[in-house]
């Protein structure tokens, strides 16, 4: 007979119920996909509004240096299917190598609004926002959309973001986005981040909170005058999660927060394995004090290391191989159709590979993202200092106080 410490029974029934809790948490990010799925089937399938019906739009891009492919995902913003809109790009450094690339597109597209504005003034510790609020007296339309400087997007983009607005219950809509890796294992294991566990991620919450009350930085379109409403980009200054909170402001006035039937690209750095670590433990503090409880629930999602730890703990028990493998089922299943069919497009990865091919490779790295997720998850409980974009902070509750300045 086998006998067993009452700490080994305590930490094989601990890994157990964390592994049922993965398996629960995988099972809503299917039914939260599935719906976003048939919502996003029915939404392209509706006839799209004439061009005269098509409110003008002013897309705001605050840039900070050149990041992968930034010539590409400026030109994808100039070639829209769309009638009237105009594009503003705003910098704080006068001598930001970004300014050569928005002249050479004004050049490029001369009968487009391309607008450049330095913004002098730095109004708070969150940069991106302090040039958004210098550049919104610039803004000739109603209908305000930001996105990062390094999402790219598709020619029938604004008119997917701009169709939900066509209800005026709808307050603001947003996009999910997927990560285009440089030939790097971290920026490899970056995509697989976003793909397999943010976007899933997304979707349940979604499901569960009946809707979204967030936003996500890849694009947030809105009224101006619901940004007026909640006290204008000023309230969001010192907020390292500015879209979230931009979203979640929008929603709190009463306003619906929509999923865009578009999904668009973000390309990746050539992270090292230490820069993608920083930049996971930037998001997850990030997440941690905009979502608190939320947060604290990922530690029921880690399905793999929970599902391994049960295996080494019950010492190779043929309960505990099934639960291993039904986890391991789960999660590469999730994956995929996150990889697949939630994200899955036409967009050619490095100009050589399609998405679809491209990241159903990468979810041979799935094992071992998972296994770093969980050190990542209690590391950021540890501190709160971040370093972004060549900057460190201290974060408190949600909001920055620069340090100092430091190469990224």
């Amino acid at each position: 007979m086998t006998f067993t410490s009452p700490l080994t029974n305590l930490i094989t029934g601990v890994a157990a119920i964390g592994t049922v809790g993965s398996l629960f948490f995988y099972s809503l990010s299917a039914i939260g996909m599935g719906s976003f799925l048939r919502e996003r089937r029915t939404r392209l399938k509706q006839t799209s509004l004439p061009e005269s019906q098509l409110p003008p739009v002013t897309m705001l891009k605050p840039l900070k240096g050149i990041d992968p492919e930034i010539w590409e995902s400026f030109c994808s913003h100039c070639e829209q299917q769309y009638p009237s809109f105009q594009l503003i790009f705003g910098v704080s450094d006068p001598a930001d190598p970004a300014i050569d690339l928005v002249r050479k597109l004004q050049a490029k597209y001369p009968k487009l609004a391309i607008e450049l504005i330095v913004c002098n003034r730095i109004l708070g510790a969150n940069i991106k926002v302090s040039n958004l609020a210098q550049m919104l007296p610039l803004a000739r339309h109603e209908l305000l959309l930001v996105n990062d400087s390094d999402i790219r997007v598709a020619p029938d983009y604004l008119r997917n973001v701009v169709a939900p607005f066509a209800d005026p219950s709808v307050g603001l809509v947003t996009c999910l986005y997927r990560g285009v890796p440089a030939p790097t294992l971290g920026s490899r294991l970056e995509a697989l981040s976003i793909s397999t566990d943010f976007v899933p991620g997304v979707l349940s919450a979604r499901f569960l909170e009946r809707g979204l009350h967030f936003g996500l930085g890849s694009t947030l379109a809105f009224r101006r005058s619901d940004l007026n409403t909640i006290g204008g980009f000023e309230v969001l200054l010192d907020c390292l999660a500015d879209d979230y909170e931009l979203g979640r402001r929008i929603a709190s006035i009463g306003k619906k927060v929509e999923l865009s039937a578009a999904v668009v690209s973000t390309f990746l750095p050539a992270y090292t394995l230490g820069q993608f670590l920083r930049h996971q433990l930037r998001w997850s503090r990030t997440i941690r004090d905009a979502r608190r409880w939320g947060y604290v629930g990922l530690l029921f999602t880690f399905g793999l290391p929970w599902a391994l730890l049960t295996l080494l703990a019950a010492r190779g028990a043929a309960w505990a191989w099934a639960l291993l493998a039904i986890t391991f089922v789960a999660r590469f299943a999730v994956a995929f159709v996150a990889a697949e069919m939630v994200l899955n497009s036409k967009v050619n990865d490095r100009g050589s590979l399609h998405f679809r091919t491209a990241a159903l490779r990468r979810l041979v790295l799935l094992p071992l993202r998972d296994l770093i997720a969980p050190f990542v998850w209690a590391a950021s409980f540890m501190g709160n200092r971040i370093h972004w974009r060549g900057d460190v902070f201290d974060l408190k509750d949600g909001r920055l106080t620069r340090t100092s300045t430091e190469a990224d």
